[in-house]
């Protein structure tokens, strides 16, 4: 068992797949060893968005405040707290925070390898 405090893995950061705008990342499974997933947390600040990229595995993105629109291909959907969006292997996807406030998300996904 590995207990992780958020603050200890939090830093700000320019989002993944195309630095479109700013975010605060929670690094949590990082701290793991020996881990065969990923589980992050991330806020994506005012006009930030995860940019397009194709997925090599099934990754869940939990909304746990604010807005955002989710894309997986030419499907689109409006995302707000309390729902998951399940995007399969093989999709090109991204999501895209809207409003005012930040857009937080859980992520988690599988490792192709075992991280030592």
């Amino acid at each position: 068992m590995t207990v992780v405090d958020e603050t200890s893995v939090k830093r700000d950061e320019p989002t993944p797949h195309g630095k479109i705008g700013m975010s605060t990342a929670w690094r949590i499974s990082d701290a793991v060893p020996d881990r065969n997933m990923e589980f992050r947390k991330r806020a994506l600040h005012p006009g930030a968005a995860i940019g397009a990229h194709k997925l090599s595995h099934d990754e869940v993105y939990y909304v746990v405040s604010g807005r955002g629109e989710a894309f997986s291909g030419d499907r689109k959907a409006q995302v707000g707290p309390g729902q998951a969006v399940y995007f399969f292997t093989g999709e090109t996807m991204g999501i895209r925070q809207q409003g005012s406030e930040p857009l937080v998300l859980i992520i988690s996904y599988p490792l192709a390898e075992r991280v030592k």
